[in-house]
């Protein structure tokens, strides 16, 4: 049986199994199926997320180890619940804790665990771990020999780094007693270095020489050979054996694009684990990429329907205005498409530049007569036109589709022409190419961290548009496509996973909803922003490289800052500015390094920086309680609309083809920021108790408990109809009328039943219960003897079911409209 909903939990810091065991009932009564969790197998000492994986086949003792997760799987088992684990098969920690690492340390390429890493050989295997170049770490003294470790093992020490010395090295250190582990001669330290099958680099040289495939930047995580079948059956131990023991039921695959063949690894894994386990990928669409037809799988994690909200929720004439005025107040030409292109440029040459000169190097070895300028020419203008984040070529070549998208890549303005562009087509397209295996492996990468992660930190226009899956480029608002999107799930995934929150969003979905508000008051958002800009003025430093903040940093600043504001904070209440000040902060320095503009991660301008982290903290400072007034009323109007486009977005998740997936705590209001604030720890045993009261609407809407009312309402309700939901028809539904533009429905249906779900849309300013607005509307609904509203109890006739100002009440005209069907009289 498929799930019929998901709660995402992430597990490290606070939250252990013991812990998660206890959130089982709170579960249950939210109406979820499954518990999905985040990876749960050992990872690095202190890890954050558990992504780092330094052990396969141990479940993590720091939550509890086999025996804590064996008593949450026995609580989930007596309260009816399935769990889901999210499992890394890409990258794994390049760490001594990790024992496969640490063997091929130690014998290098003679190491038994060689083949699982991506390491190219060809070279000696680089650590970049040093603070600063070898010869000065030398001349420091920072490097110490290490004889008297417990397992015997002598090793060289870098600060918290000890790493195993090559065994046929260990002569050189005849005659070294103890006392002189602490400081080497140098000479013998070098000896030493130079016979190992390892070097040390500085951290900052990652991007330039690297020997094996990193996961993204993060030359901390080692890529991993899961196409090689002993590594994919070390790997996949212990996650089989909880599989085959009715402890796991559904996996969820961390960046696939990851992985050399897709296709071949998810065969396998469906294979081992049977037909019946929900599998789902962590898959990214761009520009009408759908699920590639030979994965057998049943689903994504969801990131599509985010940006499907985006049509659903945004005013488009509203979004195309604050972006224009965006760019006047801009001191940059804003050409998105020419921005991506820049970022992807400054990407590959920069930060993935080790990876750009590996590709080069294994072209030139292919086509000889190719001069390598070109080559690299022609590598770097196809990444950056490629509008989609990877092909899926396998040892046969490249799919019709994948080499269209090619050749569409190479007829752009910048790659058509350029010398070598049609052998390196080929190499890309050839059987059996290892360039092409490192070209896909390398092209998604700089996709997602030249937009998610540069792009969506430059453009700021509309901030809720920069999200995971999104686009702030294409046109917003279309009802039209959102249907069309929706009919597509049910045709391609119809059982995969349903997101509005994850860990890797940028924004909580509470703060995406607000601010899909401000699309709706551009010309009051603009006139504000630039009345809080000149009360700030004096805050702005003349630096000389320019203003710091920048006019489009102030605008972020606010905009960052609206999404953020909990309802009823005022300026008087200092212990709520200073926990929002701090989260703002922290948030404020990643996106000014993640923008790569003025500051980055790898070159700090910490006098940009504190210019602009101090104009922040003026904000919130005691003395500008006029500011924060005028801030707090401005967006009450905002905060308002944002909660029922909350409630919406939530409606529609809890509703459309697919299976709705909740982040912790995004039940209530989500304000969070990207991570790690999107990973605070939570009041669950408030979230409990809020399922105990039972609002009216509208009360509960600022803080969240009607949502999560509306949450544990509906999935109550897709159980008892889980056949519906799991096969129903999807089919707009046409709205008419003088409001029709602000109404959207549909209607999902089988033998079983039929329901259909009105949402109101673009209602800033619209007031709770005004049945005077919604008149003259009326959505077209199917044949019905009449209709049961499930969100209010009431039965309706057809014609009040279909009338906005009816459905409106007190409150918005959103509804659950269950049909009851007409009978035919006997004789």
């Amino acid at each position: 049986m498929l799930p019929i909903s998901t709660y995402r939990l992430q597990f490290r810091g606070a939250m252990d199994f013991s812990r998660a065991s206890r959130l089982v009932p709170y579960l249950k009564r939210l109406g979820i199926s499954h518990l999905y969790a985040s990876p749960i197998f050992s990872a690095a000492t202190g890890s954050t997320h558990g992504y780092d994986v330094v052990d396969h086949n141990q479940i993590d003792p720091a939550l509890g180890g086999r025996e804590g997760f064996d008593r949450l799987s026995r609580a989930l088992k007596a309260s009816g619940l399935g769990l889901i684990l999210d499992i890394v098969p890409n990258h794994m920690a390049a760490s001594t804790e990790n024992a496969w690492w640490l063997d091929v340390l130690t014998w290098g390429k003679d190491s038994r665990f060689a083949s699982h890493f991506d390491i190219d050989w060809h070279d000696k295997l680089t650590l970049p771990i040093l603070g600063k170049p070898l010869a000065e770490v030398l001349s420091a003294g920072e490097l110490k020999l290490d004889l008297g470790r417990p397992d015997g093992v002598p090793a060289l020490a870098y600060f918290d780094h000890v790493l195993p010395l090559h065994p046929p090295s260990v002569r050189l250190l005849e005659g070294v007693g103890v006392r002189n582990t602490l400081r080497p001669h140098r000479e013998l330290l070098e000896r030493l270095l130079d016979a190992q099958p390892w070097q040390l680099l500085p951290w900052q040289d990652a991007r330039r020489h690297l020997s094996y495939r990193r996961f993204f930047e993060i030359s901390s995580l080692v890529g991993v050979r899961v196409e090689v079948p002993e590594v994919y059956s070390d790997v996949h131990r212990l996650t089989l054996e909880l599989i085959r023991n009715g402890q796991v039921h559904g996996l969820r695959v961390d960046h696939v694009d990851g992985l050399t063949d897709p296709a071949a690894y998810l065969r396998r894994l469906r294979h081992d684990i049977g037909p019946d386990v929900h599998l789902v990928v962590e898959k990214i669409f761009d520009r009408g990429e759908t699920l590639p037809l030979d994965w057998p799988v049943d689903g994504t994690t969801g990131y599509e329907f985010i940006d499907a909200a985006v049509d659903l929720l945004v005013c488009p004439a509203g979004a195309a205005k604050l972006a224009e005025t965006y760019r006047a107040v801009s001191a940059r030409p804003r050409d998105l498409e020419a921005e991506r292109r820049a970022a992807k440029h400054q990407l590959l040459r920069v930060n993935f530049a080790t990876e750009l000169s590996r590709l080069v190097q294994l072209a030139c070895e292919a086509l000889p007569w190719l001069d390598p300028e070109d080559v690299e020419t022609v590598i770097v203008e196809l990444v950056c036109a490629l509008p989609v984040y990877r092909t899926y070529g396998d040892s046969s070549g490249l799919s019709a589709r994948d080499r269209e998208v090619l050749e569409l890549a190479a007829k752009t303005p910048r790659a058509a022409g350029l010398r070598g562009i049609d052998a390196v087509l080929e190499l890309v397209a050839a059987p059996d190419s290892h360039f092409r295996i490192k070209f896909q492996q390398l092209s998604g990468p700089v996709m997602a961290k030249s937009v998610e992660d540069t792009l969506f930190y430059r453009f700021n226009a509309l901030l809720a548009l920069n999200e995971v899956g999104g686009d702030p480029a294409r046109p917003v608002g279309s009802v039209e496509r959102f249907h069309a999107a929706m009919k597509a799930r049910q045709a391609t995934q119809p059982a995969g996973l349903v997101a509005t929150s994850t860990h890797d969003t940028k924004r909580g979905e509470d703060a995406r909803a607000r601010l899909y508000a401000l699309a709706e008051a551009p010309g009051m958002w603009a006139a504000a922003v630039e009345r809080w800009r000149s009360l700030n003025a004096g805050s702005v430093r003349a630096l000389p490289d320019g203003p710091a903040p920048e006019p489009e940093t102030e605008w972020l600043i606010y905009q960052v800052l609206a999404g953020v504001w909990p309802a009823g904070l005022s300026s008087e209440d200092r212990p709520g500015l200073a926990t929002v000040e701090a989260r703002f902060l922290a948030y404020l320095e990643k996106a000014m390094r993640e923008a790569k503009l003025r500051t980055s991660w790898g070159e700090v301008d910490a006098g940009y920086e504190a210019a602009v982290a101090a104009y922040a903290k003026v904000l919130f400072a005691p003395g500008r309680s006029s500011f924060l007034s005028d801030f707090a009323a401005t967006l009450a109007p905002i905060l308002e609309a944002g909660a029922i486009n909350s409630l919406v977005q939530t409606l529609a998740k809890l509703t459309v083809p697919g299976i709705p997936d909740i982040y912790q705590g995004s039940e209530l209001m989500d304000l969070s920021l990207v991570d790690p604030d999107n990973r605070r720890d939570l009041d669950f045993p408030a979230a409990n108790q809020g399922l105990s009261v039972n609002l009216p609407y509208p009360q509960g809407l600022a803080d969240g408990r009607l949502k999560q009312r509306l949450i544990a309402q509906i999935l109550a309700f897709r159980t008892w109809h889980h056949d519906l939901f799991e096969h129903g028809s999807y089919e707009p539904l046409a709205v008419v009328g003088r409001r029709a533009g602000n109404l959207a429905a549909f209607v999902r249906g089988d033998r079983s039943a039929t329901v259909a779900i009105v949402l109101p849309r673009l209602v800033l300013g619209v007031r709770a219960g005004d049945t005077e607005y919604w008149k003259g509307t009326r959505v077209t609904l199917p044949e019905a003897a009449a209709w049961k509203n499930v969100l209010t109890g009431d039965r309706l006739a057809p014609e009040t079911a279909a009338d906005a100002a009816v459905l409106a009440g007190n409150f918005f005209p959103m509804a659950v409209l269950l049909a009851e069907r007409s009978t035919t009289p006997a004789g």
